[in-house]
């Protein structure tokens, strides 16, 4: 698998050193906490235990219960109680345990968080950060594993984000800390202690063994809005973000295809220009995501490209897919787009003539 991963983002200057991509977002809220007294970290078990997957170890020791604190379980609260605090100025980091509890939230975050500079002509701004771990891979089942991007892409006022890697996780959540827009910052559990390829439940390799681990000890950050090529290539163009952009890393190896594998980072607003100029270059295109396909965010990504390509399209826009059905434990693996799935759809692509 290529792991020289290339960016149209410089690499920041400084000190580095090795994170998994748990330790990148805990040292991103650090830095952050560190540098704005109005930055506060909350959430369920976000305080004393430091979260479930320990994304905000020692925190609350460093900084006090009044700046990392626990919150109750309730995510309709989590959410109303962080739109009140952006409005007075703080600038909450809210966690949802799991983007699958973010349901009984979302009134609030649609509704509130995503219009309060609409609704009051610019006089508040709802700077807040909703961190949630996404996707599969912890054999969570039904209730631990959802992938809901596409539900916040669809509403506007909503920023989305979604990193792939440690260096892009870190920079990623400053800027979106730093953003007086609400931002929805999807973690893919799947990627907080190694990438995968999509052929085993594990990682391929830990973090602290590919470069995108070295991760600037202090302040950088990456733009909300800009796509990364982790992948030149000729042939065609994958468009991705998350987890699947180590899946489609390792399809097109596998494959010998010569593949441009572009990662979103963020969903929305989206790089349409680097996705655009990208896919006019190689003049044919493949989606790939975990969530389902039906009016998934791949739907969007599809009708963009015919929309501003279509004359250069030399085949038919492929899209590789979870699966139409609620979450199936049993059958995790097979479930995710794994690298056939993508291999197969990029030699469909290429068959085309």
């Amino acid at each position: 698998m290529n792991t020289q991963t290339k960016t149209d983002t410089p690499l920041a200057d400084g000190a580095r050193t090795t994170m998994t991509m748990i330790q990148s977002l805990r040292s991103a809220m650090d830095v952050m906490l560190d540098r704005d007294e109005n930055v506060v970290v909350f959430g369920e078990d976000v305080g004393y235990f430091g979260g479930v997957f320990r994304c905000t170890d020692g925190l609350q020791k460093k900084y006090g219960s009044s700046r990392v604190f626990d919150a109750p379980i309730s995510e309709n609260g989590i959410a109303g109680a962080a739109v009140g605090m952006g409005a007075y100025g703080l600038r909450p980091v809210a966690e949802i345990q799991f983007a699958d509890y973010v349901y009984p939230a979302v009134d609030q975050i649609v509704s509130e968080a995503a219009r309060l500079r609409y609704r009051s002509v610019g006089q508040f701004t709802s700077p807040l950060v909703f961190r949630m771990p996404c996707g599969g891979g912890i054999y969570g089942g039904q209730t631990h594993s959802q992938s809901p991007e596409a539900i916040f892409t669809q509403v506007c006022g909503l920023r989305t984000v979604m990193p792939s890697n440690p260096y892009d996780a870190k920079g990623l959540l400053i800027a979106s800390i730093e953003c007086d827009d609400p931002v929805i910052f999807l973690e893919p559990k799947r990627l907080y202690n190694g990438p995968f390829d999509g052929h085993h439940d594990r990682p391929v390799t830990p973090w602290s063994k590919h470069p995108l681990s070295a991760v600037p000890e202090g302040y950088y950050n990456v733009p909300l809005d800009s796509a990364a090529v982790v992948r030149p290539g000729k042939d065609l163009t994958v468009l991705t973000y998350g987890t699947t952009v180590w899946v489609a890393l390792a399809a097109a190896e596998e494959t010998g295809i010569d593949a441009e594998v572009v990662d979103l980072r963020s969903l929305w607003p989206l790089d349409l220009d680097t996705l655009v100029a990208s896919v006019k270059k190689t003049r044919r295109c493949v989606v790939v995501h975990e969530a389902t396909r039906t009016c998934g965010f791949g739907a969007e990504l599809v009708s963009l490209m015919q929309e501003h390509c279509f004359h250069h399209l030399e085949a038919p826009i492929e899209r590789v897919t979870g699966w139409d059905t609620p979450y199936p434990h049993a059958q995790e693996w097979d479930y995710f787009p794994g690298p056939e799935r993508v291999a197969d759809a990029l030699k469909r692509t290429m068959a085309e003539r």
